[in-house]
């Protein structure tokens, strides 16, 4: 693939958005590549954690301007949606996403991290959709995902003004969970991965699962997903290891995913 790189370090997969020269902004291709690695991604079962990132000084700038430049409204509208159905499968991706946030997360780079698990934050990262002030609006969920996370006033203040904000903002109204300096993001990042990793796995795709659900509906059929997952991981051998090892006092344990 042309923009997207991927490597796999035991339990968990890297994915690199790799386009420098251009900052990593999102153009058709970029999609494409990213499709298709997360297809990979979901297919493969000895991969249990992703983490996200960006090549060069960038997490991804944005939107490629260039390509969207000579859009006409039925080519903006396909282009939404295609990104659009690109970052719901990211968001729905039953394995835990980690955003490596290491520089300008603009436009479809700040909705491109918000459509992972949780976001950790470089010193240097930018956040912001500006997309007013260049015509648009928001196409890959922005207006969606960030009132979500952060709020409507606040969303509304950080779109409609057009407004970029340091990573220290970003971790005050809850856009990331932790900032930290440049060189330190992807170990960071890592030992995040690798303690999700430690835990059972049954039971953290199903709790990501009802986290996800829950956060579409009401409070009602969000509690029903959650008895359901309850219910499916106290059937699992897992279950009898975790409990085993707490009445056992063991540290240990070995968790067989099933």
């Amino acid at each position: 693939m042309a923009f997207v790189k991927f490597e796999q370090q035991g339990h968990v997969g890297i994915i690199t958005i790799d386009r420098p020269d251009a900052l990593n902004a999102l153009n058709s291709q970029v999609l494409s590549d990213l499709d298709a690695v997360l297809d990979r991604v979901e297919a493969e079962d000895e991969i249990y954690v992703v983490v996200l990132t960006g090549a060069g000084r960038s997490f991804v700038a944005g939107a490629d301007i260039g390509e969207m430049k000579g859009f006409t409204s039925s080519d903006g509208k396909k282009f939404g949606v295609r990104g659009g159905n690109v970052f719901l499968k990211l968001e729905n991706l039953s394995k835990p996403v980690i955003a490596a946030v290491n520089g300008f997360a603009l436009g479809g780079g700040c909705e491109l991290a918000m459509a992972c698990d949780i976001r950790l934050a470089s010193e240097k990262a930018k956040f912001g959709q500006p997309e007013v002030g260049l015509g648009i609006t928001p196409g890959f969920g922005g207006t969606q995902r960030l009132p979500r996370i952060v709020g409507v006033s606040k969303a509304m203040e950080l779109i409609l003004t057009a407004q970029v904000i340091g990573a220290a903002e970003a971790k005050e109204i809850g856009l990331v969970s932790a900032v930290c300096p440049p060189e330190e993001l992807m170990e960071r990042a890592m030992e995040l991965a690798q303690a999700i990793c430690a835990n059972a796995q049954i039971a953290v795709r199903e709790s990501k699962r009802c986290i996800r659900m829950g956060m579409q509906t009401d409070i009602h059929t969000a509690a029903a997903f959650e008895a359901e997952a309850f219910g499916v991981t106290c059937g699992t051998a897992d279950k009898d290891e975790g409990m085993g090892a707490f009445l056992e006092k063991r540290k240990e344990k070995h968790f067989l995913n099933r």
